[in-house]
């Protein structure tokens, strides 16, 4: 009964976002009085919402691919966010950068890989430091990689109204530029649960 009527309190407060975060499976509660019912969204009242219609505005482009994470994997989603917000940067940044990195490295911080290295590629993004991204140890670090990727990314005009592949693209200069955009909504995933964690 506390829980449907502090639901309820917030709903009426207007501090339920629609679309929020959902933490599970959604429970029964009442409606504001003299209002439509309201789909239930489960947010952390001290956690606002964030606005999925940002983080991909002009919907996924062709097939999505996903894959499951390891840990380690997770902390790398999470060390991109915490850079894109020291960047100062928004949700949608967040989501080029994770798509960026699933394609490049799928989110693992790669070291010197021999034979089976493009060049000197390394690090979440697969940067160079014969390209002058950094040294091995920098780009290797992946809180440096992402504010370095999301430099190029600021230096890339209008790059909030391009389909993520061009933007990814055009920072990256990748062989196959039209690879990001299947990660798209995984990566829109990942900053939903992870941005205000």
């Amino acid at each position: 009964m506390n829980t449907i009527m502090r639901k309820s309190v917030l709903g009426v407060a207007g501090l339920a976002f629609a679309g929020g975060v959902f933490a599970g499976p959604a429970t029964a509660h009442a409606a504001p009085a003299e209002a439509a019912p309201v789909t239930a969204v489960a947010v952390q009242a001290d956690k606002p919402a964030v606005d999925k219609g940002k983080l991909v505005p002009h919907g996924v482009q062709g097939a999505q691919s996903r894959i499951d994470l390891s840990d380690e994997q997770v902390g790398n989603v999470k060390a991109i966010v915490a850079a894109t917000k020291k960047a100062g940067m928004d949700e949608r940044a967040a989501v080029v950068a994770i798509a960026t990195a699933l394609q490049e490295s799928k989110l693992e911080n790669l070291g010197h890989l021999g034979e089976r290295n493009d060049h000197d590629s390394q690090g979440l993004f697969q940067q160079r430091p014969s390209s002058g991204w950094g040294t091995v140890e920098q780009i290797t670090d992946p809180e440096y990689s992402t504010m370095a990727f999301l430099k190029g990314l600021k230096q890339v005009d209008g790059w909030q109204d391009m389909p993520l592949t061009k933007a990814a693209q055009t920072v990256q200069v990748s062989a196959y530029p039209d690879h990001y955009a299947q990660w798209e909504q995984q990566a829109a995933d990942l900053v939903t649960e992870h941005w205000n964690s």
